[in-house]
């Protein structure tokens, strides 16, 4: 079954364009020309990524993330836009987009950036053995990571990460004990996406530890280092 995309865009030609490029590449595609319609669509139908631009009618883009995510709507979010500002790239981030865009840009790079979220989200096939995935389990304190399936619990309930919250995490877990620079997560995680502005890191750090931490001023498991960056640590006592 094609995966489903929703491309939100008030442009026409922008529409038509990545629509054409999107279906040719095997994708499902459904369109919206503002923000309106976006939001009922996204809310009323199930979606594996949107594609959706800053600057709509009606209701704008960074609004649209802001209450898919307020109302559990998980789906991954490729905001686009024509400013190249940083302020509005951090704001998308910690509204909940997982990826971001600017203005001009080529078919060929949104077809090969979708391909490339989709392919961080998308679960195990059923037929993968029960035995590797339990076997892949990572644990720490009341935390447990099932990177086959894409899903995280905390004190045994699932807990909803977006993509990059749940990469960001990963990596930590992975590097369990070890001082990681903004830097090196920014790197890890985001590529060369985000070269410099380390704050992208820092909001996502946020977003983790009130869905991890009892108490986000005092993290147990996410700790800042004080002019490095953060460590992810086993707690010393039940938390």
């Amino acid at each position: 079954m094609s995966q489903r995309l929703l491309i939100v865009d008030d442009e026409e030609s922008i529409v038509t364009l990545l629509k054409f490029n999107l279906e040719q590449s095997g994708f499902d595609v459904t369109t919206a020309t503002d923000g309106a319609t976006a939001l009922s669509t996204a809310m009323n139908e199930q979606f594996d990524l949107l594609i959706l631009d800053l600057m709509l009618p009606e209701i704008d883009g960074l609004d649209i993330c802001k209450q898919l995510r307020q109302n559990k709507v998980m789906t991954p979010i490729l905001m686009l836009t024509a400013k190249d500002d940083e302020f509005d790239k951090v704001l998308g981030l910690e509204l909940g987009a997982d990826d971001y865009m600017t203005k001009p840009f080529s078919p060929r790079e949104v077809v090969a950036r979708v391909r490339a979220i989709l392919r961080r989200v998308v679960p195990v096939s059923k037929e993968e053995s029960v035995e590797k995935t339990i076997n892949q389990i990572i644990k720490f304190g009341e935390v447990e990571i099932y990177p086959e399936n894409y899903e995280v619990y905390f004190k045994k309930q699932p807990i909803e990460l977006t993509p990059k919250e749940f990469e960001l995490l990963l990596y930590l877990a992975n590097h369990k004990g070890r001082v990681l620079t903004r830097d090196q997560l920014l790197n890890a995680v985001w590529n060369y996406e985000f070269v410099g502005d380390t704050r992208i890191v820092d909001v996502h750090i946020s977003h983790l530890r009130e869905k991890i931490e009892a108490n986000t001023k005092k993290p147990t498991y996410i700790k800042t280092i004080r002019g490095l960056g953060y460590k992810l640590e086993e707690p010393s006592v039940n938390v």
